[in-house]
């Protein structure tokens, strides 16, 4: 069975990051969401919440599983018994940072291969940095985020 990994910091799941696990799902026998605990990265959400919004945003495709991770990739795949990772290219400026991080995972696990896709030309500009701005300065997301995404949001920037 083939299955690819998709991790990410997933702050939120979009729906650029909706579409690539779907056209993912179309490739591989399954999808694996995984979600970086990313604590330099100061996230909005926790890991938990990020977890559930992508379940939430992902329950519509049969062969996606979502999961949490706090490792480094190349032991996290280990630990799942797989070599292949999915990663978005939105924008050329994506590729050189991108093609970076598959290269010096392949010089850690020699067995690490790296797929990318891009995501639809409607989708392109969408990132999860972009959205946490907008919502925190209580700008209309609901076109760039899954309707299960936008309550949390909304949710959050209530408290």
């Amino acid at each position: 069975m083939s299955r690819v990994v998709y991790p990410g910091t997933f702050d939120p799941i979009t729906n650029g990051h909706v579409d690539l696990v779907e056209r993912a799902s179309k490739l591989f026998d399954g999808v694996v969401v995984c979600v970086a605990a990313s604590s330099k990265k100061k996230p909005m959400f926790t890991t938990d919440e990020r977890v559930e919004m992508a379940k939430l945003a992902t329950a519509h495709i049969p062969n996606v599983t979502v999961t949490g991770f706090d490792k480094l990739l190349t032991h996290f795949l280990e630990d799942l018994g797989e070599t292949v990772v999915l990663r978005g290219l939105r924008a050329v400026s994506d590729f050189e940072y991108e093609f970076q991080l598959a290269n010096m995972n392949r010089a850690i696990k020699q067995d690490f291969e790296t797929v990318f896709l891009t995501p639809g030309d409607h989708l392109t500009y969408i990132s999860s940095t972009l959205v946490r701005e907008i919502a925190s300065l209580h700008g209309d997301v609901s076109k760039f985020v899954p309707a299960p995404v936008l309550a949390a949001i909304n949710k959050k920037i209530k408290a």
